[in-house]
């Protein structure tokens, strides 16, 4: 009996189990069906962005800076550090004197925290708003200034107070809402999940800046950022921020203007003795003469002069421009105090405009070398004060540089590129690559190594090629090696000019032959039991450098220096270099 009963229940169980399968299989999918459903919709709800934890958030090329400005209108003022992010080298902040140096390619201005009264270009300017500082002691810059100079546009909306600051240049993609009377959602991600940001009506404008899977990134007119769907915009025109920069200047400066010549230049190395110009003689097709004339004397940025009215009125008269040289004496420590303080940099400056104005010269060449590369920034800094002011004269200004190189103290303080982008020329002083002390023999500068010393500014700094002129070596070196009783060599050298070096060719009846590994003349020979090595600089020597200015197409040559050129090399290469191509 009892077996019969629990036999029944059995089967009435086995028969249920397909029952429930089901109705378990529904209820799933059931809830699947309401998940998926639950997740197409799109999220409703409003959410009030981060950057809005303050007033006036500060956006720039439709990202938040994570900055803040203060003020608005003509009384804007933003965060120093942005300022140097946005503009880069044309801020310059000095802490112990409190100066704010702002520099661009045409002006130089000038002012301290919590004053009004402010110099551009050395000339006397009063701000409606200066620089002032937070109590977390953070510096804020007045904006109008920054406009002035770098054509920066600020736009503020009324409702928010958010602040869109524009470079000039600046692409931007207009789009409008496009989703018919309903509008559209501005929203934090680019999701329909993602919360709101943003109500935008229909036919409202809004700034396209990016896409991300299908979303546009986009910033609302009244500022909000956030992602559309791209089917709720339709792209509109591209609008360029135009250049808002005030300046004087009509026509950009222009730095050589000698039509269809290139810069045939050589360096006189004013000594002791001035030379005298009627003795000089004749340097054919020299179209530029820098004569070294002034230097540093202190710290505190004084200068001495060597300039001779006598000789720069001779060199006008010849057809040739004077490039007056300024070298910092190669004095490190000088170097580093003058540069240090914007005081003693417009000092510099303002002697050096005084003297141009007096001698008349049309450029200003800078000799810079035993540096330490902790001035590198204080160089760069020295160059943009100097040139928008130089240019002003209608003064060039051009900066000698040596090859790349890991030497701190003559290579690794040359930041070429940006020394290059804040003035007219960089002059290549390719030489030498095996200098007087050298513990080997070499050549002052072979071709290759020469080349590669041009190619590695060109491709490494981007440097315009028409922005570097190519400094060649008039002189060579005769080396003199030594063995002693040990085996051990003994190197030493001296310095010769071209006529020197034709002379000890006669005298010593050597013929000198050209080899590929420098790509100049070689000779040897021995005497008081030594060996005598010599490089050649000569016609054919000079001839294959002008080619590498060819083949570069750079600016032009800078002989060193004019008293080891031979009589005859200056016709050489005025027909070698201005020929064409």
């Amino acid at each position: 009996m009892q077996t019969t009963m629990i036999g029944g229940r059995g089967k009435k169980r086995r028969r249920m189990a397909p029952y429930l399968g089901l109705l378990l299989l529904f209820c799933l999918s059931a809830a699947a069906a309401a998940f998926a459903w639950w997740s197409s919709q799109p999220n409703r709800n409003h959410v009030e962005p981060e950057y809005m934890a303050n007033a006036h958030p500060i956006m720039e090329k439709g990202e938040w800076t994570g900055d803040y400005a203060l003020g608005e209108g003509e009384g804007l003022w933003i965060p120093l550090p942005l300022a140097k992010e946005l503009i880069g080298d044309g801020v310059r902040y000095e802490a112990a004197t409190e100066s704010v140096i702002l520099t661009s390619d045409t002006s130089v201005m000038h002012f301290k925290t919590g004053k009004l009264s402010a110099t551009l270009n050395s000339k006397p300017f009063n701000m409606s708003f200066g620089a002032k500082k937070t109590e977390d002691g953070t510096l804020y810059l007045p904006f109008a200034p920054i406009q002035q100079l770098f054509g920066l546009a600020a736009r503020t909306d009324a409702g928010t107070g958010i602040v869109s600051l524009l470079k000039p240049g600046t692409a931007i993609q207009s789009g409008e809402v496009s989703s018919g009377d309903k509008g559209a959602k501005l929203r934090q991600g680019s999701g329909k999940s993602q919360p709101i940001v943003q109500d935008l009506k229909a036919g409202a404008t809004v700034v396209v800046w990016g896409e991300d899977k299908g979303w546009y990134r986009v910033q609302s007119t009244e500022g909000h950022l956030g992602y559309m769907s791209k089917k709720d915009v339709a792209l509109r025109g591209i609008e360029e921020i135009p250049s808002g920069a005030v300046t004087e200047q009509n026509e950009p400066y222009v730095p050589w203007k000698v039509t269809g010549k290139r810069i045939n230049l050589t360096w006189d190395a004013i000594y002791n003795v001035l030379p005298d110009p009627a003795k000089i003689g004749d340097w054919s097709g020299v179209n530029v003469v820098s004569p070294s004339w002034f230097s540093l004397t202190d710290g505190k940025g004084n200068i001495q002069s060597k300039a001779d009215a006598a000789y720069a009125a001779w060199a006008r008269n010849k057809g040739m421009q004077v490039w007056a040289m300024f070298s910092n004496s190669f004095e490190p420590d000088r170097t580093h105090e003058a540069l240090a303080s914007y005081a003693s940099r417009n000092t510099m400056i303002q002697q050096l405009i005084a003297y141009a104005r007096t001698f008349r010269v049309q450029g200003i060449n800078l000799d810079f070398e035993n540096v330490y590369t902790k001035d590198k920034d204080n160089l760069i800094q020295f160059v943009r004060e100097l040139t928008p002011i130089m240019h002003e004269q209608g003064v060039s200004v051009s900066i000698d540089v040596t090859p790349k190189s890991n030497s701190e103290m003559w290579s690794a303080y040359l930041d070429r590129g940006r020394l290059a982008a804040a003035l007219d020329y960089l002059i290549l002083m390719a030489y030498d690559e095996h200098w007087a002390a050298s513990p080997v023999s070499g050549s002052v500068a072979s071709l290759p190594w020469t080349e590669n010393a041009v190619s590695k500014i060109l491709k490494e700094d981007g440097v315009a090629p028409e922005k570097l002129i190519l400094g060649i070596p008039f002189y060579t070196r005769v080396w003199t090696e030594k063995t002693d009783a040990q085996g051990k060599v003994e190197v030493s050298s001296k310095a010769i000019g071209m006529d020197a070096a034709r002379k000890l060719i006669e005298e010593k009846k050597l013929k000198p032959a050209l080899t590929d590994e420098s790509g100049q003349h070689y000779a040897e020979f021995k005497e008081n039991g030594t060996i005598q090595r010599i490089w050649f600089e000569n016609e054919s020597s000079v001839q294959a450098r002008v080619q590498l200015v060819k083949k570069y197409k750079l600016a032009g040559v800078a002989s060193w220096n004019r008293a080891f050129a031979a009589e005859s090399i200056w016709s050489v290469l005025d027909k070698a270099l201005q020929s064409y191509p």
